[in-house]
């Protein structure tokens, strides 16, 4: 016979088995954290995500992400209503190693200081485009990398001094693949691929070492399409699934654009899409024509990525900022969900870290909060020629690694009391 007073003790055990369950979920929701981002669109290409989330941040990092999050105590709280948010943006193809030597890119005016700029477009990942080589890139990270709040990685060029002049890049004897594996794997952290570009010779043999350096290493080889002497097409045949080709929608007699006259796509750059060549967009002051772009995108070639080739010159002509070549192509007719996966998710897996571009649980907390304007926009190419657009993308905050870093419009701030 089951005796009522044990049944009855065990109901109340239980009881006080869940009340204290309970309180020590609410005690552990209820953790006081670094910022709340509250009532956004959250777009996260990479996590598969597109709803209206709360974002928690604690100690840098992506502690929580989901709908209502009401029950954290937070230092600051953001109130992100009618704005999206989104991984921090990451731009493959920029110049940055910035110094006092004029008219060159290596320790240069014409490079660019990386916190100046890329905040204000919800940038916080840039990838220097092989600025620096072999021989310069130490100098590199000590001056520029180690001191800037951007995230700076690089694409090491396969020339000893980089980006140092015509002279300096065309020197065959300094194309040296076995000191570009050495410096890539001294600063894997850092160097995510070899870059080639600027060299104007007919031998092969720069493309052929940049190549084996990258196959050594195992990481990708982006090609800048600044070499006279190769056809794209004996270029995109050179190059491997994963490999980067940037400044996709030039249009210059130096080389073979994309599109043919007659407005279609030439049949070997389906056969480099087909292999697995990855295209980026390289706008840049020079690198970008809409009789390219628009035709490309019609035709299947969307671009993987939109670097923007951002230097001391580009960024005053029609390119302006990552905002704006992802307003473009929204002009173009492409959607808010595939730019931001083109400025997040693709660009990352493009430099193979998955640690980047997306905001999962853990993940350092690198944010962008965009605003989109609507309104009657003009969008320049490299050549003079305009689209019109009813939308703009603004940067209305970025977050680096869970502190704001850039408030258009105080935000995150206190609101004054007179």
């Amino acid at each position: 016979m089951v005796n009522s007073l044990d049944i009855k003790a065990k109901i109340i055990n239980s009881i006080r088995t869940l009340h204290y369950l309970f309180l020590l979920t609410t005690c552990l929701h209820a953790q006081n954290i670094d910022l709340l981002i509250q009532n956004g669109l959250l777009i996260d290409p990479g996590n598969h995500i597109h709803a209206h989330m709360d974002i928690a941040i604690h100690q840098r990092k992506i502690l929580k992400v989901g709908p209502r999050l009401t029950t954290f105590k937070a230092i600051k709280t953001i109130d992100a209503k009618g704005l999206i948010l989104c991984p921090g943006f990451i731009d493959i193809h920029t110049h940055v190693f910035v110094g006092s030597k004029p008219d060159v890119f290596a320790d240069g005016i014409l490079s660019l200081s990386p916190d100046d700029f890329t905040f204000k477009s919800g940038v916080t990942t840039v990838v220097d485009a092989g600025t620096s080589g072999w021989r310069n890139f130490p100098q590199f990270k000590v001056q520029v990398i180690d001191k800037s709040k951007t995230r700076i990685l690089a694409w090491l060029n396969i020339s000893g001094n980089g980006m140092s002049g015509k002279d300096s890049e065309t020197d065959i004897n300094d194309i040296d693949p076995n000191n570009a594996v050495a410096v890539q794997q001294k600063y894997k952290d850092l160097i995510v691929g070899i870059k080639i570009g600027h060299y104007q010779g007919k031998d092969w043999t720069p493309f052929h070492n940049a190549i084996a350096a990258c196959n050594i290493s195992d990481v990708p080889l982006f090609v800048e399409c600044h070499l006279p002497n190769y056809t794209l097409e004996e270029q995109l045949n050179h190059m491997r699934p994963g490999d980067i080709i940037t400044h996709s929608f030039e249009n210059i007699p130096e080389r073979m654009p994309v599109i043919d006259s007659n407005g279609v796509m030439r049949p070997f750059i389906k056969t480099a899409l087909q292999k697995g060549v990855l295209f980026d967009v390289g706008h840049g002051g020079a690198g970008f024509w809409f009789n390219q772009a628009i035709p490309a995108l019609r035709q299947g070639l969307a671009p993987h990525t939109f670097g923007t080739d951002l230097h001391r010159f580009s960024m005053n002509a029609g390119m302006k900022d990552l905002l704006n070549v992802m307003s473009k192509y929204m002009a173009m007719g492409m959607s808010i969900d595939d730019v931001i996966l083109r400025t997040t998710w693709s660009p990352a897996q493009a430099i193979k870290r998955k640690d980047l571009g997306r905001l999962s649980v853990g993940s350092v907390a690198d944010i962008a909060i965009i605003r989109i304007r609507k309104g009657d926009y003009g969008f320049m190419d490299a050549g003079g020629t305009k689209i019109k657009g009813t939308k703009k993308l603004e940067a209305e905050m970025t977050i680096r690694e869970g502190k704001i870093v850039w408030d258009l419009n105080g935000l995150g701030a206190t609101p004054y009391i007179k």
